[in-house]
């Protein structure tokens, strides 16, 4: 079965950096587009960003254009996450997600059928 397995949350201060990782399992890695989630306590979970299957198009939304960047090696089976000038409004619990469909490319949530276990990230200020 397919497995999503996130790592590299933690605690840090405003203005520093993380890198998550999600390592997945299960399937041709290299034929599925991936996608970075965050759900911040009380609130829904919303698209971070997003990284076709062939590396052509990336997505971000619009808060975090110029500080995150996704980025996946094929040769891993993994999808990153650098989070650079981290604010305290970026503090949520990170997902990684997976849709079913191969060489699908989209940013709603109701694509993305597999979800790793979820890394909190937590920015003092």
């Amino acid at each position: 079965q397919v497995q999503l397995v996130e790592s590299g949350g933690g605690l840090v201060q405003s203005g520093g950096s993380l890198r998550l990782s999600c390592a997945v399992s299960g399937r041709t890695f290299r034929d599925y587009s991936m996608g970075w989630f965050r759900q911040a306590p009380g609130k829904e979970r919303d698209v971070v960003a997003v990284i076709s299957w062939d590396d052509s198009s990336r997505y971000y939304i619009d808060s975090v254009k110029g500080r995150f960047t996704i980025s996946r090696d094929n040769a891993r089976n993994t999808v990153y996450l650098q989070m650079n000038s981290l604010k305290p409004e970026d503090t949520a619990i990170y997902y990684c997600a997976a849709p079913a469909n191969r060489w699908r490319y989209s940013s709603s949530l109701r694509v993305f059928d597999y979800w790793g276990q979820g890394t909190q990230v937590t920015v003092s200020s």
